[in-house]
C-alpha cells in the first residue's frame, strides 16, 4: 500500500513538472540527443477528454451551488482532475523518445522512462499495429491504442512497471509520430556505434 501510495506521488509530481515544462515550451532532459515525439497518436482524445472534465465541473458546481460544505471539496476535485489530465498530455510533449550515441531512451508520459543500450538492439522495424496481446517478455507503449515501431532486443533488459516491479523485456512495440525517421536514425546510429567498435585498437 505504501509502494502504491509512493509511486502515485511521484507520477503527480512529474505530471506537474511536465506541465510546467510545456508552459514553458522546454522539453525533458533532450539536450544531448534527438527527440522524437508521440503526443499526436493520442492529443485529440486527451483534449477531448479535458473538456468532458471541465464540462462536468460546471455542471456539479451549478447542482451544487446550495451546498457548501459539499460544493467546495467537489469543485476542488473536479479542477484537479482536470490539471491532471492536462498534465498527461503535457507529459507526453515533453517527454519525448530520445536518440544518443549510445543508447536509446523510450518514454510514455511520466510512467515509463526505458533505456536500451544500442549494441543490446538487434532489430527495429516500422510496424503498424492497432491491437496488442500480453505477452511475456513483450513491452507494449501503445497510443491511442496503436504502436508503430518494433523494437527487438538480443538480450532481455530489466523494466520496472508503475508500481515498481521488475520485468524482464526482449521486444518493445511503442508510437512514434515519425516511425520512419525514427527507425532510420536509430539504423544509422548502430551502424556509426558498430562501426567505432571496429576502429577500436585491440
Amino acid at each position: 500500500m505504501r509502494t502504491a501510495a509512493s509511486a502515485l506521488v511521484r507520477h503527480e509530481l512529474r505530471l506537474f513538472v511536465s506541465l510546467a515544462l510545456w508552459v514553458a515550451r522546454r522539453t525533458h532532459q533532450t539536450r544531448h540527443g534527438q527527440g522524437f515525439g508521440y503526443a499526436r497518436g493520442e492529443g485529440p482524445l486527451m483534449f477531448g477528454l479535458a473538456f468532458v472534465c471541465v464540462i462536468e465541473s460546471v455542471t456539479m458546481s451549478v447542482l451544487l451551488r446550495d451546498l457548501p460544505a459539499v460544493h467546495t471539496p467537489v469543485l476542488v476535485l473536479d479542477v484537479y482532475t482536470v490539471v491532471l489530465v492536462v498534465g498527461m498530455h503535457a507529459a507526453n510533449v515533453v517527454r519525448p523518445h530520445v536518440l544518443d550515441a549510445d543508447s536509446l531512451r523510450i518514454r510514455r508520459a511520466a510512467h515509463v522512462d526505458l533505456r536500451i543500450p544500442l549494441h543490446h538492439i538487434t532489430g527495429v522495424r516500422r510496424e503498424l499495429r492497432a491491437s496488442h496481446q500480453r505477452t511475456e517478455g513483450e513491452l507494449n507503449l501503445a497510443m491511442g491504442a496503436r504502436t508503430t515501431v518494433t523494437l527487438e532486443l538480443a538480450q532481455p533488459i530489466r523494466h520496472f512497471t508503475f508500481l515498481g516491479r521488475p520485468k524482464q523485456i526482449h521486444l518493445v512495440r511503442f508510437h512514434a509520430d515519425e516511425p520512419g525517421e525514427l527507425v532510420r536514425a536509430v539504423t544509422q546510429a548502430r551502424n556509426a556505434r558498430s562501426e567505432q567498435v571496429r576502429g577500436r585498437p585491440v
